[in-house]
């Protein structure tokens, strides 16, 4: 699995003598050594780890139990079963109190606006979890309680997650740009009883009012028969009661926004809201932690899943702890004077594991984003990184095309001497942008960490390490400590040497997920059907001559939409949602920012017109359904759709047919093959 030497084959990038010096891993053989002990001795190598860490008590039964083959029973995944802690008493209470890290910065908070920032240490933020941590009880919340978080990337956002870590609850964030049916869906589902949001915020220039949302999620919820009982507010951009007057809120809890909107409508319902700024007031900032189980859960995050509903993919609280921890300090080479900075939203699973958990388990200072990439200009990125002195960058491989359109001069604009080492996750980067990253904003010095992994695995599963691995554009490379992958043909059968198949894992990592919230069965359809004794990732993959491996794309009905993954039949069904459309496909079409987008065919009902309008109410319907992030960028008039003779859409064939692709491959199992003709006249004129 592993190469007896260094590969070097093909255009490898090796990392500069200045990232190499000092390093955790220095080198291949040092890399080797560790990921083969990982692998043989798993106790002796994940329990030294769990020595760095507290437990109130230690673990009853075995360090590893599990069951990945549903021809064998139950599955399912146990770490240091027994062993009680708490995270956030961890990545806090540790810190402050045993490594002296009070004073320390937590996160610098850059607003939208260019000088909205502030900055948090690790005191204060232990002091304002514990604050909240004590409303949240004296509302009622208790351990096992779901809470759904609701939020813009502001501090209280750590805050709100943080405390329901403290006291046991089970936070479930949903990213602020979803549609209100999107964050009723997910109360619904997790049964949330008590909902964390704020008054609004700005997206660039685009004003939302996330208040106005939450009061149609919740009005849906009522409808549903499932009232929520509080919902807690942060006025983030309003003026509070006591400084309502032309200057920014100084209230202390809430970044001082520069922009305040005093023409904000912040609806309300005296019977469910309730201001946060008012609970924390009197709030002690003392909290005694709830001291939990190592399997107990910490959190519920939703993805989008192949049946159009999405999954709450359940972590729990040990191996989590134990493996975002690990990966960040390896995967970033982290060192004490870093300053770190993940771009992603705290709303998907890369900002709960490489923004919050993984980088305050280790003390690390990190940059904490409210604005987007292009405002109030192109060079926003590489302003920010020299304004913090930052180290290590970890960005999604759509941001890097998304910039490389406007060249290299708004890069250059800044130094950017600081960096070290650059990430990328939420999708394959494509060699070209691979290089523009690594020759640009590297300035041909900062090794580059393509990282492979998602919802379900909580961490990083294949990726490089900066000095012990040489990098090759494009490529996963290697997988991380305690990870064993294997590619699978269709007939289940494992590929030796070069290969090409699905991706699977065959043993579990301490943050593997444990179930899908509420719904076992599916979590092992999902995931453990289709090859027992496997955990099957859904996604393709290479592996070549020098062992690296390559992630070729999602396998099922998935698509990659600037690293969110969406479900094909989730769109699909808002789609046929619409009185005019009786049927629809959808499939995914290159894109040269967002890597993938959304390419939609519609069968019309009877009477309707296909039209400019009716276009343009479609992708509204999306929109509101799912969230802008959906929107199709294009959507093709289908009188007929290619369908085998058991009636089955053969999507296979529309994604052939979108990309203007002649050779459609086997269509024997074609019912009609008439309507392949008109399909390629009808099609939408792509970029």
């Amino acid at each position: 699995m592993i190469p007896d030497k260094t590969p070097v084959e093909g255009d490898v990038y090796h990392a500069a003598p200045e990232v190499a010096k000092g390093a955790h891993v220095p080198n291949f053989q040092k890399y080797k050594d560790l990921y083969l002990q990982s692998i043989q001795k798993p106790e002796e190598f994940w329990g030294k780890i769990a020595k760095e860490y507290y437990w109130k008590t230690q673990k009853t039964g075995s360090f590893l139990d599990y069951n990945f083959d549903v021809t064998k029973g139950k599955i399912y995944i146990k770490w240091m079963e027994g062993a009680t802690t708490n995270i956030c008493y961890n990545i806090l209470d540790r810190n402050v109190n045993e490594k002296k890290l009070g004073d320390k910065i937590a996160f610098y908070w850059e607003g939208n606006e260019p000088g909205d920032c502030m900055q948090v240490t690790y005191k204060e933020l232990l002091q304002q979890v514990c604050k909240f941590a004590n409303v949240l009880r004296a509302q009622g919340v208790k351990k096992g309680d779901r809470v759904s978080i609701y939020m813009p990337m502001i501090i209280e956002l750590v805050v709100a997650m943080l405390a329901c870590a403290r006291i046991g609850a089970i936070h479930s964030i949903v990213f602020a740009g979803f549609s209100s049916e999107s964050l009723c869906e997910r109360i619904l589902d997790s049964r949330c009883s008590f909902l964390i949001t704020a008054d609004g915020f700005y997206r660039g220039d685009k004003l939302i009012n996330l208040k106005q949302i939450v009061d149609e999620a919740l009005r849906k919820c009522r409808e549903r028969n499932y009232p929520v009982e509080k919902c807690i507010v942060v006025k983030h951009l309003g003026a509070t009661e006591e400084t309502c007057t032309d200057e920014a809120s100084t209230y202390p809890q809430s970044p001082p926004a520069k922009r305040p909107c005093h023409n904000l409508l912040t609806p309300w319902n005296a019977d469910v809201d309730i201001w946060w700024h008012e609970l924390v007031k009197e709030a002690s900032d003392e909290c005694e932690p709830e001291w939990c189980d190592s399997e107990d859960p910490l959190f519920i995050l939703y993805t989008s899943g192949s049946t159009g509903k999405p999954k709450g993919v359940e972590h729990t609280i040990g191996g989590y702890l134990l493996y975002t921890a690990t990966t960040f300090k390896y995967v970033f080479d982290y060192q004490p004077d870093d300053v770190y900075w993940c771009t992603a939203d705290i709303g998907w699973i890369t900002g709960h594991s490489y923004l919050t958990y993984g980088p305050l388990a280790n003390g690390a200072t990190s940059v904490m984003f409210e604005g987007l990439p292009i405002y109030p200009d192109v060079s926003r990125l590489w302003e920010i990184i020299d304004k913090y002195k930052v180290t290590k960058f970890y960005t999604a491989p759509t941001a890097i095309r998304l910039l490389m359109k406007y060249g290299e001069e708004p890069v250059k604009r800044f130094s950017r001497e600081s960096l070290k080492i650059l990430g990328t996750v939420g999708e394959p980067i494509n060699p070209e942008a691979w290089l523009w990253y690594y020759n640009v904003v590297g300035n041909r010095r900062c090794p580059i960490m393509d990282t492979f992994w998602q919802t379900e695995t909580g961490g990083h599963m294949m990726t490089p390490l900066p000095a012990a691995i040489p990098l090759k554009p494009g490529s996963a490379t290697f997988p991380f400590f305690g990870v064993v992958p294997a590619i699978l043909n269709e007939s289940g059968e494992e590929l030796e040497g070069e290969a090409d198949g699905y991706l699977v894992f065959k043993k579990p990592w301490p943050s593997i997920m444990r179930t899908v919230y509420g719904n076992h069965d599916r979590f092992e359809a999902t995931y453990f059907q289709k090859f027992p004794g496997y955990f099957v990732t859904g996604d393709g993959c290479k592996r070549d001559r020098d062992g690296y491996y390559w992630i070729t794309g999602r396998i099922d009905d998935m698509l990659n939409v600037s690293g969110h993954l969406l479900s094909t039949a989730e769109v699909e069904s808002a789609l046929i949602e619409h009185a005019a459309i009786a049927e629809a496909a959808v499939v995914s079409h290159p894109h040269p920012v967002k890597g993938e987008c959304l390419y939609c065919f519609v069968t019309l009902r009877d009477g309707h017109e296909f039209t400019k309008t009716l276009v343009t109410e479609l992708k509204n319907q999306v929109r509101e359904k799912i969230g802008p992030i959906a929107t199709p960028d294009y959507i093709q008039n289908a009188p007929g759709l290619p369908k085998t003779r058991s009636g089955k859409i053969m999507r296979r064939v529309l994604r052939h047919i979108a990309r203007n692709e002649r050779d459609l491959g086997d269509i024997s199992t074609l019912a009609d093959g008439t309507v392949i003709e008109e399909l390629f006249s009808n099609r939408c004129r792509t970029a």
